[in-house]
């Protein structure tokens, strides 16, 4: 027995194609991949920026010291031993808020803190240092920035940890905390002095 199709009259549409499935699916696959984008994005902490620098010799450079210092700053001062660069501007909110705690490595002596004082006017500079303290082994007046560019910086203050070949080991961006100097810096100066 044979079935017999009847014809109602109304039209059957074709299958769709690949090529409309395709452009009804791309759609969401590119919005997929967007949102898993910045779901990823919104978990990393945006202090942590990842530096090409890291494990690369500091830029070579040399600068003058901020007025009334006797000790500028130059690449050749940062090898020999761990260091921290900090750089920093009288004009920075955020650097006043970490100021205490650098008075308080370098009282403690566990590695010498070298400033980079950038696009600064230099009586600016001089002042801030006498009237908050001056918690810095060196510091270099960077007045026009240039050096800081070389190294990355993308505002102030960032502070470097930089290792006896005066490679860089770590960049902080914003300011250091009393958490960040126990929990990250303090033990890698100390991992790296060993």
């Amino acid at each position: 027995m044979t079935a017999q199709l009847q014809d109602t009259g109304q039209s059957v549409a074709p299958p769709p194609s690949r090529a409309r499935s395709a452009a009804l699916i791309l759609p969401l696959l590119i919005f997929v991949a967007i949102a898993l984008f910045l779901a990823i994005g919104l978990t990393r902490d945006p202090r942590e920026v990842p530096s090409p620098l890291i494990g690369k010799p500091v830029p070579t450079f040399s600068l003058p010291p901020v007025r009334g210092r006797s000790l500028g700053l130059a690449s050749a001062d940062l090898k020999g031993q761990v260091s921290l660069v900090n750089v920093f501007a009288s004009w920075c909110v955020a650097c006043r808020a970490e100021h205490p705690l650098l008075m308080q490595i370098q009282r403690e002596g566990i590695v010498p803190v070298h400033g980079l004082n950038y696009k600064d006017q230099p009586a600016d500079a001089a002042r801030w240092l006498d009237e908050m303290g001056d918690p810095y082994t060196r510091t270099g007046a960077d007045l026009d920035g240039r050096v800081a560019i070389d190294w990355g910086v993308y505002g102030v203050p960032e502070t470097f940890v930089i290792d006896r070949d005066g490679r860089i080991a770590y960049k902080v961006i914003g300011p250091i905390s009393p958490a960040v100097w126990n929990e990250t810096l303090l033990p890698l100066i100390q991992k790296l002095q060993r």
